[in-house]
């Protein structure tokens, strides 16, 4: 879902920018699209994905933002 945060994506850059299998990308993508966070389009042969909308977004940052302090936090 990270890699979506800038924008839509297809399967193949997925899996490039993710260095993981197409079948693991897919499944991956598949359960998102079903638990409605993220959307798809046909575009031809390739299916492009987007984070379902701004809600989802705001989550995705909220979590980063928590890891980071996480780990500021455990500094000594």
């Amino acid at each position: 879902m990270l890699l979506l945060e800038d924008g839509e994506k297809n399967v193949s850059e997925l899996v490039s920018l993710s260095n993981e299998k197409v079948v693991n990308v897919s499944s991956r993508l598949r359960e998102l699209y079903h638990a409605k966070l993220v959307n798809r389009r046909r575009e031809g042969r390739h299916i492009y994905y987007t984070l379902a909308d701004l809600h989802i977004t705001h989550i995705i940052h909220n979590a980063r933002e928590h890891g980071i302090e996480c780990e500021t936090e455990e500094m000594p």
